[in-house]
């Protein structure tokens, strides 16, 4: 796996290819990997992420007119743009979209955004379920904010850069991956109220328990995800008009049984018994991590991915496989993390046992005929931070 530095040596070398002489600075911004609450964030719910040692860099300097260039060593054709292309959700298309949204969301704030040069690197896996957008996101705000002195602390860069992605690019994120990848710690987990958008740093050392966290990026085709995704946002928002609540994270676990008896159809009732089960499963692993009992939230882990399996039903033969090798090879809990229909899926392993089960899953591919996977072992890290 590269480290930030490698990445940042990278981007660097494209600021001085791309722009010639040396950036002002380097911002880096993670990954991140949903440990547990999957489908919660839009039903107002909890969610526990936490960031990554996969980083995104932003080599950056200003310039004088209010104008930004940004180069990407995933395409070698800088993308440039002015007040005219950035200030329209639209002008600006493709994946330089996710800077200029960056840019909007800032104007559109009130702040002045002083122009700038930006080169970006990056070791965060594109379209595995694993924010690579964010951590662009993150990394380009950090670098603005520092570039023009702007005050913009650190509990609202989750919001600016969610709403750069959902009102420019026009991707409908919650806010979870972006605080994720902000407000994340080494060490710990982001416990993250996704309706009062209060945090809490949950202690996660893995690393002091012998312990490790094997992500696993099934590389399977993402079938359907747009449209399935947003039918089960509808099914639950109109459940809770059912239900005469604001949102499903109002139903307790102790209610759901009279809840599901007030739903008309069977395909409505399971998918509210995944969230509301699912949000309960959130507040019992973090009252788990408080106590130090990391390996005993394998169970729920588990528990999580046969409720996506079974009840919101968005998994899909490789994640089910990848789950299953893991569990037979040992792991205390595994799961599907993201959104479903494709994407990675989480162990919670021995530190010393974590390549015998990527082995396992490998083998459990190989079996069912498909396409090897992805591995990779990780470790709670910090959020996004200027470097130099």
């Amino acid at each position: 796996m590269n480290t930030a530095g490698d990445v940042a040596a990278r981007a660097t070398a494209g600021f001085r290819q791309r722009y010639g002489g040396e950036p002002a600075g380097r911002w880096a911004a993670p990954g991140r990997v949903n440990l547990i609450g999957e489908h919660t964030d839009y039903n107002d719910g909890f969610v526990l992420p936490f960031a990554l040692p996969l980083r995104t860099v932003v080599a950056a300097d200003r310039c004088d007119d209010a104008r930004w260039t940004v180069w990407s060593e995933l395409d070698d054709q800088p993308v440039e743009f002015g007040p005219d292309e950035v200030d329209e959700p639209g002008g600006v298309t493709g994946w330089a979209a996710y800077v200029a949204g960056v840019v909007w969301a800032l104007r559109d704030a009130g702040h002045t955004v002083p122009g700038a040069r930006l080169a970006i690197a990056s070791d965060v896996p594109v379209g595995s379920g694993l924010s690579s957008s964010a951590a662009i996101e993150a990394a380009v705000l950090a670098a603005l904010a520092d570039l023009g002195g702007l005050d913009v602390p650190a509990e609202r860069r989750p919001r600016l850069a969610q709403r750069a992605e959902n009102a420019y690019v026009g991707a409908p994120t919650g806010i979870m991956d972006q605080s994720a990848v902000i407000r994340g710690r080494a060490g710990h987990a982001l416990f993250l109220d996704c309706r009062s958008e209060e945090v809490e740093q949950i202690p996660f050392d893995l690393d002091a328990a012998g312990l490790a966290v094997l992500v696993v990026d099934s590389r399977a085709p993402h079938r359907h995800a747009d449209g399935e995704y947003a039918a089960r946002r509808a099914s639950c928002e109109a459940a809770a008009r059912a239900l005469g609540v604001p949102a499903l994270r109002d139903v307790p676990v102790a209610a759901l049984p009279g809840a599901l008896d007030r739903l008309d159809d069977d395909e409505t009732r399971r998918r509210v018994r995944h969230v509301v089960t699912e949000d309960q499963r959130v507040l019992d692993t973090v009252a788990l991590l408080r106590s130090g009992r990391i390996r005993d939230i394998g169970p729920l882990l588990t528990a999580s991915h046969a409720s996506m399996r079974d009840d919101f039903e968005i998994t899909v033969p490789e994640i089910d496989t990848a789950v299953e090798a893991a569990l037979a090879a040992g792991a205390y809990g595994a799961r599907m993390t993201g959104g479903g229909f494709g994407g990675c899926v989480l162990a919670l392993v021995d530190a010393d046992r974590a390549d015998a089960v990527a082995d396992a899953v490998r083998a459990g591919y190989a079996e069912r005929g498909f396409a090897a996977p992805g591995t990779l072992t990780v470790l709670p890290s910090p959020g996004a931070t200027r470097l130099d």
